[in-house]
């Protein structure tokens, strides 16, 4: 599966982490492998590998200046593409240092972040067309936390639309993200929610109906992009939101949480509800991607907020509500102790699909669905739809992403 992810260019860092020229260097832990990002005396930027070749001291204690990062214990200095370019104690005439060279890996930026492709240079795909990374930066944006479970219970949780009508059932109407959009009204009258899940040419359309009044059916349609992309479905004329659960390890990721609209900037009041924690964000303890609600402290559960029914789970945020109760089943959960039901149809099928695709990429060398930029440009979509209409072929345009285009909302 670390293979399989290799061949998709991954959210890595955020802009901001490496805004300045010569400026300080972040470390960066990513499918099991720690490197250093930074920006050299040009603006270019750069991944190596985190350890001096000389005697293994970490490069983020190093000088970022004239081009390159200098190691601060011999003076051991690389570019962007992990060059040797100085050994001090060598005559530059033996040509030692141009036998020196780091790991490194390309790096693209967009949509304010700044992806990382870690694979063969024959599989590297093109670069990302998800929609919030394309829309102008004023429409989008981005916020990042690091969750300590393995990635896939993140991924799971947000293909699974059947919790929302419990988990997230005190925050749909309070939440200035969520609130005052008709959709939720169909969630908390129906809770017992039917799954209708179908193959898509990057992965899966995951389909809920609820029902709704003059024989309708509410449907909540999520794309599923492999192998770590997903979006949630709008309400009202709220922006768009969805993640990236990107491995740090076995036992962590970094979940990537984006919100954008597709036809009109954010107001000052959406981006400010953003970076408070409000809908899909969290919030961080200060100078940190870590969220200020963990383990440590039982993410701040409320017990008495939990009995009155604010929040169903007692906890705040509806991103930390999804967060706590996937890093309650542990580091990597014990799946043969699951009983699932028919509303685990989307992830049963995303398990089949990610098990097929990392067994034909190990034993025939076939690149993974999802690459292509033309199943990249999906939408998530709420829509009321007559009872004997099929969710695909009814809300199809409505799932393509096009711009300038409204997007399917209720």
């Amino acid at each position: 599966m670390g293979n399989l992810f290799r061949c998709y260019w991954l959210p890595a860092l955020l802009s901001e982490e490496l805004v300045e020229p010569d400026g300080p260097p972040v470390r960066l832990h990513l499918l099991s492998e720690k490197m250093l990002a930074f920006r050299d005396s040009n603006g270019r930027l750069g991944v190596i590998d985190e350890f001096c070749a000389h005697r293994g001291v970490s490069l983020w204690f190093g000088r970022n200046e004239e081009g390159g990062i200098r190691c601060p214990y011999h003076g051991w200095k690389y570019d962007v593409n992990g060059q040797c370019v100085d050994v001090p104690s060598e005559p530059e005439e033996n040509g030692f240092c141009k036998k020196i060279k780091l790991k490194s890996y390309p790096l693209v930026e967009r949509g304010g972040v700044i992806w990382i492709y870690m694979g063969p240079p024959e599989l590297q795909p093109p670069l990302p067309e998800f929609e919030f990374a394309t829309v102008p930066a004023n429409q989008s944006f981005m916020s990042k936390r690091l969750q300590e479970s393995n990635w896939l219970q993140g991924l799971e949780g947000g293909i699974d639309s059947s919790h929302v009508s419990w988990l997230h059932s005190g925050s749909l109407n309070s939440d200035p993200l969520f609130k005052g959009a008709k959709g939720n009204q169909y969630n908390a009258n129906d809770k017992k929610p039917v799954f209708d899940v179908v193959d898509a040419e990057g992965g899966l359309f995951v389909g809920v109906r609820r029902n709704a009044e003059h024989d309708q059916y509410y449907w909540r349609i999520t794309p599923w992009i492999m192998p770590c992309f997903t979006m949630v479905p709008p309400r009202g004329d709220h922006p768009v939101h969805g993640h990236f659960w990107v491995p740090v390890d076995d036992e962590n990721n970094w979940t990537w949480s984006f919100d954008y609209h597709p036809n009109r900037p954010l107001t000052e009041h959406e981006v400010q509800a953003m970076k408070d924690g409000k809908g899909i964000h969290v919030k961080y303890v200060p100078g940190t991607y870590l969220p200020l609600q963990n383990k440590g402290n039982d993410y701040l559960m409320d017990r008495a907020a939990q009995k009155s029914g604010s929040t169903f789970s007692g906890i705040e945020g509806i991103g930390m509500q999804d967060a706590s109760l996937q890093e309650s089943m542990g580091a990597i959960q014990d799946r043969t102790r699951e009983n699932l039901t028919s509303t685990d149809n989307g992830l049963i099928m995303a398990r089949h699909r990610l098990i097929k695709a990392a067994k034909a990429l190990a034993e025939k060398g076939e690149r993974p669905p999802g690459t292509e930029p033309k199943v990249q440009r999906v939408r998530s979509v709420a829509i009321l739809l007559k009872r004997d209409l099929s969710f695909k072929e009814a809300a199809g345009d409505a799932l393509l992403a096009e711009p300038g285009k409204p997007h399917a909302s209720v």
